[in-house]
């Protein structure tokens, strides 16, 4: 039986969100141990060209609801930006998940060979469904939640490869 795109899709997500949750989690232990304000973190960056890191767990989940959304063919929802701490932070992966958790995977599914079209470095791309979920939702969502993981880690943060992988 093949793979569809809900069984790739939703699981993947989740198991990412549950990631980016704990990740978060230590992220604060690792502040509250060593005495510093766990919100500097949400500013710090890779390289000055870089999103900072409240930017890269807000990518990371927009990107999984867009996708999700212009698969399945429903209105994509507006996101609040502005919200960057990391109460905001858990709001928006929780909300995440109850997003992901409302799809209906057989319009999930449907969406393997539906147009896509949508927005990328300033112009617009079409190609099919299936192209979209493998060639830039999946590997867009893991560069953000991997920059995630590396920005944290350069911070000192404890992490490790299972913090970012999840349980075997």
């Amino acid at each position: 039986m093949p793979l569809t795109l809900s069984q790739l899709t939703l699981p993947t997500y989740r198991r990412i969100l549950a990631s980016l949750g704990e990740m978060l989690a230590k992220a604060e232990a690792h502040a509250a141990a060593h005495h510093y304000d766990p919100n500097v973190l949400l500013t710090e960056r890779l390289f000055p060209d870089m999103w900072p890191f409240a930017k890269q767990v807000q990518q990371a989940t927009a990107l999984m609801v867009r996708g999700t959304c212009r698969l399945a063919g429903v209105a994509i929802p507006s996101f609040d930006d502005s919200r960057i701490g990391f109460d905001d932070l858990r709001s928006r992966i929780a909300e995440t998940a109850a997003f992901l958790d409302g799809v209906d995977p057989a319009a999930l599914d449907a969406g393997e060979t539906r147009e896509i079209t949508f927005p990328a470095g300033g112009e617009q791309k079409t190609m099919s469904g299936l192209q979209y979920l493998q060639t830039f939702t999946l590997p867009n969502v893991w560069f953000h939640a991997t920059t995630v993981y590396n920005i944290l880690r350069h911070n000192g943060v404890p992490l490790k490869k299972s913090d970012f992988t999840g349980p075997i």
